[in-house]
């Protein structure tokens, strides 16, 4: 069982008109500052907020009128059931989504807005499988697997034809692997029509059970990530040997990438992207000089992040580029001193957000205060201004925002252009 390109283009007439033909956009401030030409395949403006519509669909259209009249189950933490739950709903078909218990609340209610019965089993997405099986079983249901399954890669294919169409002239492109069927079913119709364009697939590096498949290493998959849409432990058997065929190399990304990934999408491209949407910005921040003076295309797969998540990972992104700092800052606790310190900070033009006193600690002497001041301020170099003039006014300061003791805010890991 294979999936070809004629598979693909068949799947490409099931779905035309009925899901977003997403554009490939030049992304030409990221590119310079990455050091490639940049092609940004936004998958996350389907109506779902992920490239799942397309696989869902194809697959929905190919049951028989009997198994549409039951029903169908799938398992998802979801970017998948939102597909299934949508198009399910378009069709007149009964869904049923099992969602582990872990899934984004924001996932949660979209894909029971969609029509669809949802129910939370499992703490791993494994347990959640299990479940969905069973109910499928008992209940004679369908069920629609979120990769291995030919109807579904070929669904997630049709993206490759689209950016041959839209940029015939890629060398490279760069897609997220949970399970593989995006970037299986994307390799299988790019090859098709131009063998030479390389493909590189991203994983976490807290779950590479991809790259581990592949290469015939033990699993370690497991752990907290931003990229839980390709948090797989179990890749597919039919999109691992896609993929081994067709896939160049599996590139790894370790948390801080992807958040990095994340935030400048945001800033640079005005585009919102979840953790494994982003993951292909995340694999050309690690390696540059695989992607230097490139034409690369990039899949943002999905854009289901999670507004409160959203957030965190935007204003962490302030801090790490020296945009947002909180500073410790030593005082005598007597009238008149908090006034000199704010006067030296606005001086230096450090804008104060908050402030906080601490007495209360016994590691703080009676008569002194510690003074916690969260400040905007324009880059790392500036904070550092800040601290030093603090410290040249009799105030001894140091950076709690930073990584290191000396005070010092570490760098951003987006490379230099």
């Amino acid at each position: 069982m294979t999936v070809t390109a004629a598979d693909i283009k068949a799947a490409a007439k099931v779905i035309q008109g009925e899901v977003v033909r997403t554009p490939l956009v030049p992304a030409a401030r990221l590119g310079e500052t990455l050091g490639c030409e940049l092609y940004l395949k936004l998958e996350c403006q389907q109506y779902t907020g992920s490239f799942k519509d397309r696989g869902a669909l194809v697959k929905l259209k190919s049951l028989s009128p009997e198994q549409a009249k039951l029903g169908v189950i799938a398992m998802s933490a979801g970017n998948h059931a939102q597909g299934v739950a949508y198009h399910a709903r378009r069709l007149g078909i009964p869904a049923t989504i099992v969602m582990p218990e872990f899934a984004p609340f924001s996932k949660i209610q979209r894909t029971r807005e969609f029509g669809a019965r949802v129910m939370l089993i499992g703490d791993t997405l494994d347990a959640s499988a299990v479940a969905a099986r069973e109910l499928a079983e008992k209940e004679s249901l369908t069920f629609v697997h979120p990769y291995d399954d030919p109807k579904i890669t070929a669904g997630q294919g049709t993206i490759g034809f689209e950016m041959m169409e839209d940029a015939p002239d890629l060398d490279m492109i760069v897609v997220p692997v949970g399970g593989g069927g995006l970037i299986s079913g994307i390799a299988t119709a790019v090859k098709s029509v131009k063998p030479d364009v390389e493909i590189f697939g991203v994983e976490a590096d807290l779950f590479p059970s991809m790259y581990q498949a592949v290469h015939g290493l033990a699993p370690t998959a497991g752990g907290q990530t931003l990229a839980d849409g390709i948090a797989v432990k179990n890749p597919g058997e039919l999109t691992r040997k896609i993929i081994a065929r067709l896939v160049e190399d599996i590139i790894l990304v370790e948390e801080s990438l992807i958040e990095s990934a994340v935030h400048v999408l945001v800033e640079q491209q005005k585009v919102v992207a979840e953790g494994a949407g982003a993951a292909g910005i995340a694999a050309i921040m690690k390696e540059p000089e695989r992607f230097a003076r490139r034409r690369v295309g990039v899949v943002i797969g999905g854009g289901n992040i999670d507004v409160r998540l959203l957030s965190w990972v935007l204003t962490r992104g302030l801090v790490r580029d020296g945009r947002m700092a909180r500073l410790r800052i030593g005082i005598v606790d007597r009238p008149g001193v908090l006034a000199q310190v704010t006067k030296l900070i606005g001086d230096t033009g450090g804008n104060i957000i908050e402030v906080y006193h601490q007495r209360l600690f016994y590691d703080v002497p009676a008569k002194q205060a510690d003074v916690d001041a969260v400040i905007e301020t324009r880059n790392r170099e500036h904070v550092q201004e800040i601290v030093e003039s603090l410290k040249a006014g009799g105030f001894p300061t140091r950076v709690l925002s930073a990584r290191s003791d000396e005070g010092q805010v570490p760098p951003a890991p987006v490379p230099p252009a």
